[in-house]
């Protein structure tokens, strides 16, 4: 059975960023839909569907139709589905993603999408929040647009490398790994591919300079960016169910997993392959 856009119920979460999407069974999308389907993300930039409760398998699969299977080189794995990353947590505070991130960042062709499930949640607490990247670099002053736009900044692995093995949550070799993945030089302000908006594009986890200014110039512009894409004007916040998967848009997204509770939370997320930023 293939979906039909009739069927579907879309209800924007904000005024600029995120929509639920109901009357939909992800195990029906196929290639002959997938046009359709993915268009709702690049219109909303994150989607969230209820009541899927896919199994790795049909996550996996709907994955596959995307794209290639971007493979986290770090972080706990699936037993049964090596490509999928798992996240449990407990004690989340500290643990990298209750920063401001786009995923991946550190590698030459960074994730196009994210694709996160809930699979267990906390009693209370545990939503996730995301920041419209489009809207950040539209609210900047057409100079300081016009002095990023001709700048790069280095993305690099290593301080989330360095805490995941800190953590426990990795046993890569630091070494080897940062010669498998050295850093990488993004433009701060990107194209995207599909809509042809410009988006800021840094972050706190990977970017650590911007390339060509003094220290000093970086760390003052570069404060400023990781600050200004914070403001409440970009984001939405989403109250997880079991079952619920979101897809979102990692090229034009940040988001931030809220560290506000002490029992257990699984997630499971795949990431889908991406092209070079322009």
């Amino acid at each position: 059975m293939t979906f039909s856009m009739e069927a579907l119920t879309v209800e924007p979460l904000t005024a600029k960023t995120g929509a639920v999407v109901t009357g939909i069974d992800l195990r029906d999308v196929e290639e002959s839909s997938l046009a359709d389907f993915e268009q709702l993300v690049l219109d909303h930039q994150v989607v969230f569907f209820p009541g899927q409760a896919l199994e790795p398998a049909d996550q996996m699969r709907l994955a596959l139709l995307l794209g290639g299977i971007d493979v986290a080189p770090f972080g706990p794995k699936h037993p049964d589905t090596p490509e999928m990353t798992v996240l449990d947590q407990q004690s989340p505070l500290g643990e990298g993603a209750d920063a401001w991130h786009s995923d991946n960042t550190f590698r030459s062709e960074p994730p196009s999408y994210t694709m996160l499930q809930a699979v267990m949640l906390p009693p209370v607490g545990g939503d996730t929040c995301w920041s419209n990247m489009y809207e950040a670099y539209d609210a900047l002053s057409e100079p300081m647009q016009n002095f990023l736009g001709g700048l790069t900044a280095t993305h690099d692995l290593s301080k989330m490398l360095v805490k995941a093995i800190a953590d426990g949550n990795s046993n890569a070799d630091l070494g080897e790994m940062r010669r498998e993945y050295p850093p990488e030089h993004h433009p701060i302000v990107r194209t995207h591919p599909r809509t042809g908006r410009k988006a800021l594009f840094v972050n706190g986890n990977f970017t650590t300079q911007i390339d060509g200014l003094t220290d000093t110039e970086s760390r003052t512009t570069l404060n400023m960016l990781l600050e200004h894409v914070q403001s409440p004007l970009f984001q939405c916040r989403f109250k997880w169910q079991p079952g619920t998967l979101a897809l979102w848009d990692n090229r034009c997204l940040q988001h931030y997993a809220v560290p506000d509770y002490s029992s257990r939370r699984i997630m499971h997320r795949l990431t889908i392959s991406g092209d070079r930023p322009r």
